[in-house]
């Protein structure tokens, strides 16, 4: 028999499953966890170049041409960890959600 939480997961898995499953929403549901994880790469990276130029430039060897870089790979990093971390999600919701209804059969056939 399953618990009252199971049931209501359950319930709700049933409602949201394709929903949340399409690229677009899980990319677009990870963005906010993933802004938190690279603006901070950013603001690091801005307040160095723009706080102490002279530092930045000993430490690079090139001043100009590697900050468009930086900005593109943040970018990809922010796109690859929103959509891979709610994929993650998704397939443990999924993965508990197939067992639960296998549990749910169990106990019907051992029921009947």
């Amino acid at each position: 028999m399953l618990s009252e939480k199971e049931l209501k997961f359950l319930q709700d898995w049933e409602l949201k499953r394709v929903k949340e499953s399409s690229f677009v929403s899980k990319l677009t549901r990870g963005l906010p966890m993933a802004f938190m994880f690279g603006l901070p790469m950013l603001f690091s990276i801005a307040f160095v170049y723009f706080f102490s130029p002279e530092w930045y430039t000993k430490i690079s060897q090139r001043a100009a041409g590697s900050s468009g870089m930086i900005l593109i790979s943040v970018f990809l990093f922010i796109l690859f960890f929103s959509y891979f971390r709610m994929h993650f999600k998704w397939e443990m919701n999924e993965q508990l959600y197939e067992e639960l209804k296998s549990r749910q059969k169990k106990a019907k056939a051992a029921n009947d």
